[in-house]
């Protein structure tokens, strides 16, 4: 089974066993009971994952196209994400976008005109709508990136070391990765110092009751989501995390990534608490034959020795 099947199944298997359901809107569905109070840490800091003596994890919800997700400085949804949904719903005009439409089943860059494209980014984004994101580069089993790893439909935990100064996120699922986050005021490494990688370099502090998260240094072997929004290794994102009550986690992130996008944008959506769930061993890389059987456009090989000019194709078996 592909990495892809597996997400599928995952979260359909969530969503029928009715443990939580992630509306429109990101919020929590049936099964939620009234809202407990948002829990604390000794020292009156906002905890942001277990209470001592429980159980519990952040169940990360399947978000295949962020541009969705897009917010105003109000905190809502851009009004003609409101609208495309709206049509959406209905089944009028305008349901394509988005997600629908031309592109090869999905709306490609012109059903999202509220994004700030470049036009390389554009034409990225409609190749990937047409061939139904076929090289994802998550599907291979490589990790999520940010701040897609909060948009993939495993769980997460969070776990706070303040007298380490730093906070460490551990997710369930991509990779079996996890993250740190330096909360002791040290700045983001600079020239060669700072080595580029899927996650970035996140630093982090608090204003009042949410964690601001900044985070620099990203690789460009990610993608933003599903769909297949590029960026850059110019990509900057700062995060906003907050915990209005004890079964939600608010998640915003601002991306300001001037090698792909002409302004910033920032998404959000909630996270519901799952408070039986843990962490189990999930590691996608075994028995992953699909990555041995996938080309690219020319016939040749993602993974693994390309035929080279002159040379005869290789023996799949049998004699002279």
């Amino acid at each position: 089974m592909t990495y892809r099947a597996v997400l599928l199944c995952t979260a359909a298997a969530i969503f029928f066993a009715g443990v939580w359901v992630v509306d429109a809107q990101g919020g929590r569905g049936r099964g939620a009971g009234p809202a407990e109070p948002t829990p604390r840490l000794p020292d009156g800091t906002v905890n942001l994952g277990r209470v001592p003596g429980e159980k519990g994890v952040w169940r990360v919800p399947y978000i295949t196209n962020m541009a969705m997700r897009v917010i105003g400085p109000d905190g809502q949804l851009l009004p003609e994400i409101q609208k495309a949904q709206a049509a959406a719903r209905a089944g009028g005009p305008g349901g394509g976008a988005g997600g629908g439409g031309g592109e090869g089943g999905r709306g490609g860059a012109k059903s999202e005109p509220w994004m700030p494209w470049m036009p390389w980014s554009a034409a990225v984004y409609d190749y990937n709508s047409r061939n139904q994101s076929k090289f994802d580069p998550e599907g291979y089993c490589l990790p999520p990136g940010g701040p897609r790893m909060m948009a993939t439909p495993y769980p997460a935990e969070i776990i706070q070391l303040p007298q380490d100064r730093r906070i460490v996120m551990i997710f369930e699922g991509a990779t079996h990765i996890w993250r740190e986050i330096y909360m002791d005021g040290r700045p983001h490494p600079t020239g060669d110092a700072l080595n580029p990688t899927y996650l970035g370099h996140s630093v982090g502090r608090w204003d009042g009751d949410t964690l601001v998260v900044d985070v620099v240094g990203f690789n460009e072997n990610s993608w933003l989501d599903y769909f297949g929004h590029p960026h850059t290794s110019k990509m900057h994102v700062v995060e906003r995390w907050s915990r209005p009550n004890k079964s939600t986690l608010h998640y915003e992130a601002t991306v300001n990534d001037p090698g792909a996008y002409t302004r910033p944008f920032t998404m959000a959506w909630d996270i519901p608490w799952d408070a039986t769930g843990e962490l189990q061993e999930y590691i996608c890389q075994e028995n992953n034959q699909y990555l041995n059987r996938l080309t690219d456009d020319f016939g040749q090989p993602i993974f693994g020795p390309r035929q080279q000019p002159g040379q005869a194709p290789a023996r799949t078996g049998g004699t002279r």
